[in-house]
Order: C-alpha cells, then sequence, then structure tokens
C-alpha cells in the first residue's frame, strides 16, 4: 500500500448536513437473465492494488454480473474523500475500515459498515535490521515517524494499549528518503509491502512489527454505505457483499489472477512483483482468512469485536464514551453462513 490514510475518513469540519437475510450461496443470487443489471459505483480508498483483490477478482471473473450488477471500481486517490462522496450520493459504496463509520456516525452521518475484507489492518511500524527491534515493545520511547492522520488513529491505540508517548512523535514525510538515510529511524508502514519497497534499497530486510499481531482490532477493507441507501436496496447491497465474498475467497485461495490483469491494467505503475508479494504476504499473514472470517468466511465481522474496538478508541479519546457504536455496523449482510461453510468442508 501507499504511505497514505488506508481507512479514509470523514474531517472533523465535515460540511455536511446530517445526512432479507444474506443468501448463503452466489448462485442463490443470480439476476434474472432478462433483467437488466443494477449499476453500483464502489469507491475505493486509494489507486487499484492488490490489497483490493477481491473486488477486482469479482469484476474480472463475473461475479458482479452472475449476481445482477454493474459494478464500477472507482480508484481513490490523495485528493479523493470517499466518506464525503458517498454522503453526497456520488457513490452508493465505499471501501474504508472500521475507523470510517464510526466517525460519520460521530458527525451524525448516518451510516455502516456492512463487510470487512481484511481482518487484519496491515498497518506496521517498521524499523532497521540489527537496531535492537524485534517486538512492538522495544519501540516504546524511540523515535517514530507517523503522519497526522496516523495520530488520531493507530497512535492512540499505541497509546493507550501499550505505553507509547507523543514525545515519540516525528513527522512523516510520505518519502521512504528520511527512513533509509537513518539506521535508527522508525516509520510507519505496510506490512503487504515493507519488505519489497524497502528491503530492495537496503542490505537487510527491515523488521515490520504489525500491529493487528498487538491487538490492534480495526477492520481494513471495508465496505459501508449510508444507512438510506442500505435500508432502501437491501438486496443490491447483499448481492454485492456475496458477490465481493466469493472474489475474495478465490484471491485467499491464491486464484488471482483475474484480478491481478484487472489491477495492473488499470494501474500500471504498481508491477506485478509486488501484486505477487502482496498476496503471499497476505495470504501467509492472515489477513483475508483470519478473526471472524475464519468461522463466517471473508467479509466476515462481530458485535464483540466491533465492542472492543470502540472501547478501546473511546478510551484513547477518539470518540465520545457515551456514541452509540452499534449505529456503524450491520452484520445482516457479513456471514456466508453454515450452508456455504459446510460446502467448504
Amino acid at each position: 500500500m501507499n504511505a497514505t490514510d488506508t481507512t479514509p475518513h470523514a474531517s472533523p469540519r465535515f460540511p455536511l448536513r446530517r445526512l432479507l437475510a444474506l443468501a448463503v450461496a452466489p448462485l442463490c443470487l443470480l439476476a434474472p437473465a432478462a433483467q437488466a443489471a443494477e449499476s453500483l459505483r464502489f469507491g475505493l480508498n486509494w489507486l487499484p492494488q492488490a490489497e483490493m483483490c477481491g473486488f477486482y477478482q469479482a469484476q474480472a471473473s463475473g461475479l458482479y454480473q452472475q449476481a445482477g450488477l454493474n459494478v464500477e471500481l472507482v480508484p481513490g486517490g490523495p485528493d479523493r474523500n470517499i466518506p464525503l462522496q458517498v454522503a453526497a450520493g456520488d457513490l452508493q459504496l465505499g471501501m474504508g475500515s472500521s475507523f470510517t463509520t464510526l466517525n460519520m456516525v460521530q458527525r451524525d452521518i448516518p451510516a455502516r459498515t456492512v463487510a470487512a475484507f481484511l481482518q487484519k489492518d496491515p498497518q506496521t511500524l517498521v524499523a532497521h535490521a540489527g537496531q535492537g527491534v524485534e517486538t512492538l515493545e522495544d519501540l516504546k520511547g524511540r523515535p517514530i515517524m507517523v503522519a497526522k492522520f496516523s495520530q488520531t488513529e493507530f497512535w492512540q491505540f499505541l497509546k493507550q494499549r501499550h505505553g507509547f508517548s507523543d514525545s515519540q512523535l516525528r513527522p512523516y514525510a510520505y518519502s521512504s528518503v528520511p527512513f533509509l538515510a537513518d539506521p535508527k529511524a522508525v516509520q510507519q508502514g505496510y506490512i503487504t509491502e515493507d519488505a519489497h519497497l524497502l528491503g530492495k534499497e537496503l542490505k537487510e530486510p527491515p523488521v515490520s512489527i504489525l500491529l493487528a499481531d498487538y491487538g490492534y482490532d480495526n477492520y481494513a477493507t471495508t465496505v459501508f454505505a449510508l444507512d438510506s441507501f442500505i435500508d432502501a436496496q437491501r438486496d443490491t447491497v447483499a448481492r454485492f457483499v456475496a458477490a465481493s465474498r466469493e472474489g475474495w475467497r478465490e484471491c485467499a485461495k491464491g486464484d488471482y489472477s483475474a484480478a491481478m490483469q484487472a489491477t495492473l491494467a488499470a494501474n500500471p505503475e504498481h508491477g506485478e512483483a509486488l501484486y505477487h508479494f502482496k498476496m503471499k504476504q497476505m495470504r501467509e499473514r492472515g489477513l483475508i482468512d483470519s478473526g471472524d472470517a475464519a468461522e463466517h468466511g471473508p467479509g466476515a465481522m462481530s458485535d464483540a469485536r466491533w465492542k472492543g474496538f470502540f472501547e478501546t478508541m473511546s478510551a484513547a479519546g477518539v470518540y465520545r464514551p457515551d456514541l452509540d457504536y452499534r449505529r456503524a455496523y450491520t452484520l445482516e449482510f457479513a456471514h456466508s453462513g453454515p450452508a456455504v461453510a459446510a460446502q467448504e468442508q
């Protein structure tokens, strides 16, 4: 991933006014042949990349089409605010994280997360090899380059749960040059690309500390929408989530060639070698199929995890304690159900 926010969220000064059970197999979701495909615009949180594999797989392999959907995957970027575009109606669905809809609900923008396709946020802290860094504990007290947006998100988790201090913060310039120039430097990164992008510039691969392995339970690569759209288009949302789930299931199994070709066509600068590396990291580290997905399939979420994440971030001061966090998500579409689970055994 890039060094930009992977969990798009609304600005604290958001300039807006208040704004059937899921089928158990994709074949049940196929639209009648004579029915015209329904158009959907799904806003991605960055340029096309491997971390979006399941969506591109569902599109390129025809899963969305089979579900009666004509899905436009709209690339994000540094000048795109996906929650704003969803809230304004320019996009029907958006890609975000647990923070995204919690932020929106806190600002009285009714929106819910309907699925989470990365059970582990790929966020890391990355250090040079040979500097005595093996665990997260080893980074306490050390200067760390962290972006402004991250200081209100994972940094608050590190302070609340692991005793980090704001005195450690250093500016993050969205460039690897300061890190590469200083053997003692530590910066934020992503497990999907640290060793590939930074490692090729160093004599030894860097040490990447995956925050998810230390209790950082932010869901990543989520799908969210306004409450009004979900309430009016439940069947559409169900079909999109189910088709996306099958795309992610294929990616988790290593069948992602269609997604890779579509991604590289849309973003040639990504590179095939980096794509394969990212997929290897996601599959080996359980980013897709661990956690709630281990029992309920890709995209799954749970009340317990949302509750725990909210309580941690509320205690850290990110959210007011009386916020009804349950308004930020729904489990209605997120589980594949026992029939699919049995089918896979």
